[in-house]
């Protein structure tokens, strides 16, 4: 393309390093790139929990702007697309992953296992806030809602004593020093394609062609296997649902958990095969986690 791609990206500057990533990608490929900002429904509505606002809050005016022709691709945190794809958009491609893993930062005490009793926990998302009073019934959840930076600051006002927040989002922003620990999958399974960047484009379009050069196959083979699963299951972003995938490009694992939003229930389980069948292998745990009662797990998540 003889102009610059237009690279249409939320505003905050965890989506703008994301983006980075991309266009430096794209760089060395030779494309020139230009770099648009877009305030999303998420970015905007900051007062109500982000569950509440629905599916699709920090993707809809990208991928508006997308098949509008203003911008020729989008870059999207994996974990905020929607299961099912938009008429007329594909993801173009899925850059390598980072860590997928949560990370507990605090201050005196940024270990799980030291908070104080009846500590104050400060996240907005579900899965998160199930897998904390499953390990630590005795904290005290609470709302956070903000870019990383504004959770930090919240967190060094004094009015939490630790918030959870994603590893990758600190890595990225060069703050990885504030990461007292990262949580393993045993103790917070990932939500499903926490840590991978994706790149959207109108389907069939030159800019798709182009992207799909920065595509890394275990990383969309591993998201092919946890929007299976997510997809399957079903329960809406209300429902604390999380499922981590691991590929080499010829095997892929794959686990998978359901929990109640007290953290008192879970059914989980984990499954492997080729990664061909990634997404066959998604739909198997889903359905086998099904067949165990999952969906009355999640149900109070509903209400």
């Amino acid at each position: 393309m003889a102009r610059p791609l237009r690279i249409g990206t939320r505003s905050s500057a965890l989506a703008l390093a994301q983006t980075a990533e991309v266009a430096a990608a794209m760089r060395r490929h030779g494309q020139m790139v230009e770099i648009v900002p877009i305030r999303t429904t998420g970015d905007r509505e900051q007062r109500d929990p982000s569950t509440l606002l629905g599916t699709g809050i920090f993707v809809k005016e990208l991928e508006e702007a997308l098949l509008a022709g203003r911008i020729d691709l989008a870059v999207h945190s994996a974990k905020d697309l929607p299961t099912a794809e938009t008429a007329g958009l594909a993801v173009a491609a899925f850059l390598a992953r980072g860590d997928p893993h949560d990370a507990l930062v605090g201050g005196r005490t940024p270990r799980l296992h030291a908070l104080p009793a009846g500590g104050k926990v400060g996240t907005d998302s579900p899965r998160r806030r199930a897998f904390l009073l499953a390990a630590r019934p005795d904290l005290e959840i609470a709302g956070i809602r903000g870019n990383v930076d504004t959770r930090l600051r919240k967190l060094a006002q004094g009015r939490y004593d630790a918030i959870v927040v994603a590893a990758i989002g600190l890595r990225r922003l060069g703050l990885a020093d504030r990461i007292g620990e990262v949580l393993p999958p045993d103790v917070m399974l990932p939500a499903v394609g926490q840590g991978a960047i994706a790149v959207q484009a109108r389907t069939a379009s030159a800019a798709a062609t182009i992207a799909a050069a920065l595509d890394h196959l275990p990383t969309r083979q591993e998201l092919a296997a946890e929007r299976a699963f997510l997809r399957t299951v079903g329960g809406g972003c209300r429902a604390p649902i999380a499922a981590l995938a691991r590929s080499d490009g010829a095997h892929l694992t794959l686990e998978g958990a359901v929990i109640s939003p007290d953290g008192r229930r879970m059914v989980r389980d984990r499954l492997e095969g080729p990664a061909g069948q990634s997404a066959a292998l998604g739909l198997a745990l889903a359905e086998a986690l099904l067949s165990r009662g999952a969906a009355g797990v999640y149900q109070g998540s509903r209400a």
